[in-house]
């Protein structure tokens, strides 16, 4: 059976089916579930090291929990307990040891602290999450690994070639639909690009034009080509080398600029996945100039038409999901970065400047008294920083204050005077002042008659 070799064509053509199955050398999916457990160990570390457990779900009086789960932060010990545990499951995933048992283990404790809170929202997390997802599926641990060693009957060099197309898809996703994202009135305007670079100026050798109109521009749609372009570039032979410099230039370039945590560096390393699924033993074989001899590869490949058919549709059902779910804004009226209507699992990453001012009102329905309430004494500076400008965190924060005030025996409504500015639009009306956000329900899709549409023009700027 002929041996995958990572082109473009082999995934596309008419026997795509039959190379789905085709065996491949394990080696670029072992320095995968390295990098994943290695940058994942790094992340824990951090989070130790400024004090992120407790400012994130210790120190705040309420947390924005995602719906439907609205989970609730366990106790402080327990909190720091569950991230040494994530951090040790990275650990063991690094290694190769009790491998399905430490991937979820990952899996469920850190997709419980994702869970917890909005505020937190980044693209990398809901990356890791479906990274951590994945792996529990993957066979990493065949291979160099202490599993390999304590169980040698699973050693193997060579994994059905769905895994490696698998790892590449999930990869591939944020690079294709972050370009795809950019493509929006305002970024091919240079938006919100012209008013973060006037920030660093500083930068070296390009920063002293970040002020002017064609380095904006150049940038804009520079960035947006290269994300677009980058997949099919990375998967073709004549052209991947050149796109791995290109891509891994970017993601220095953006590591500089913007405080993305270890989203780029993670990307750098997981974009080796689309070279040839052995080039690490090509590497190798060149540096010690060993001669690898032509295997049997009938012995690897999977048989069963049962287990092909299982594994072809749960390919099919989370693909389609991931393809899906970046446009399910299309079907929802309003500016995407302004209603926030399926602006989350979408990739929109770093395409707005969003700031805005909030202020809430509750007014006692048998007295009609009405007052505003001070919403730093509930929750922390940066809960209160990432819900402004953000129509349904609003939402949310009002249906807890009217529970709050019903535990106390007070039946209110709550209003709302919130103001935002998108790309540095003069501010306006975001949520409806006149609305009791407290009696309204919130759609699961589509639009929020609560929420005033976007109409101040981008030429209206404060800048």
């Amino acid at each position: 059976m002929e041996l995958l070799r990572g082109d473009l064509k082999e995934i596309t053509g008419k026997n795509w089916k039959s190379n789905l199955f085709s065996p491949v050398k394990i080696y670029s999916l072992v320095i995968f579930r390295m990098v994943f457990g290695s940058i994942m160990l790094w992340e824990t570390t951090r989070y130790f090291d400024h004090g992120w457990i407790s400012r994130y779900w210790v120190d705040p009086g309420w947390n924005f929990a995602y719906a439907p789960f609205n989970f609730i932060p366990a106790p402080e010990s327990t909190m720091y307990l569950i991230w040494y545990l994530i951090g040790l499951s990275a650990i063991f995933i690094i290694l190769g040891l009790f491998y399905r048992v430490a991937t979820v283990s990952f899996f469920c404790l850190f997709t419980y602290t994702y869970l917890l809170e909005q505020g937190r929202y980044m693209n990398h997390f809901y990356l890791v999450v479906l990274l951590g997802f994945l792996v529990m599926f993957l066979p990493l641990n065949k291979y160099a690994s202490v599993d390999a060693m304590l169980w040698p009957r699973i050693k193997t060099k060579y994994v059905s070639a769905y895994n490696l197309w698998l790892a590449r898809f999930i990869i591939a996703v944020p690079y294709f639909f972050g370009g795809i994202a950019k493509i929006n009135p305002d970024w091919l305007r240079g938006y919100p690009l012209k008013i973060w670079l006037l920030g660093d100026m500083d930068f070296p050798i390009i920063g002293k034009y970040f002020d002017q109109d064609w380095m904006i521009y150049f940038m804009s749609y520079s960035g947006l080509l290269l994300d677009i372009s980058i997949v099919p570039l990375l998967l073709m032979r004549k052209t991947r080398v050149p796109a791995f410099i290109m891509i891994t230039l970017f993601h220095l370039m953006n590591s500089k600029l913007f405080t993305i945590g270890i989203f780029p560096w993670f990307m750098i390393f997981a974009t080796t996945i689309f070279f040839d699924p052995d080039w690490p033993q090509k590497i190798g074989t060149k540096l010690f100039d060993i001669k690898v001899p032509r295997p049997d590869l009938s012995a690897y490949t999977m048989n069963s038409d049962k287990k092909k058919k299982i594994v072809v549709y749960c390919l099919a059902t989370f693909v389609a999901i991931q393809v899906l779910l970046p446009f399910r804004h299309l079907l929802i009226p309003g500016n995407v970065h302004w209603t926030e209507g399926g602006h989350r699992y979408s990739w929109h990453m770093k395409l707005r400047s969003k700031s805005g001012y909030t202020t809430f009102f509750i007014e006692d329905k048998q007295t009609g008294e009405r007052f505003e309430v001070n919403a730093e004494g509930y929750i922390d500076d940066w809960q209160i920083d990432d819900m402004d400008g953000k129509p349904y965190m609003i939402w949310e924060f009002a249906q807890y204050l009217k529970e709050d005030f019903a535990l106390m025996g007070a039946d209110v409504r709550v209003y709302v005077d919130a103001v935002a500015s998108l790309n540095g639009r003069e501010y306006q009306q975001i949520v409806d002042p006149n609305v009791d956000l407290g009696d309204v329900p919130r759609p699961w899709f589509g639009h929020a008659d609560w929420i005033v549409p976007l109409y101040v023009p981008l030429s209206s700027q404060r800048y």
